[in-house]
């Protein structure tokens, strides 16, 4: 799914919600992959434009629910 994380007040409420979340997630921007819950790796993105999330396991659904407010 792709989110946007355009100012510095969506990703640190992202990061928040997203951390709650147990799921082994991933962000991606076309060259780079982060962790998404660290907010120091998800600044090293290009948040110009929207970003991959992606959920490898775990609670999928939860993850899906925090990506879904930040589409």
């Amino acid at each position: 799914m792709f989110i946007n994380l355009s100012t510095i007040e969506r990703v640190k409420n992202f990061v928040h919600e997203i951390s709650s979340v147990q799921a082994d997630v991933e962000l991606m921007d076309g060259r780079n992959i982060v962790d998404p819950k660290s907010i120091m790796g998800i600044f090293a993105l290009n948040l110009c434009e929207n970003i991959e999330l992606r959920v490898r396991r775990g609670d999928i659904e939860g993850a899906m629910a925090v990506a879904k407010k930040y589409n």
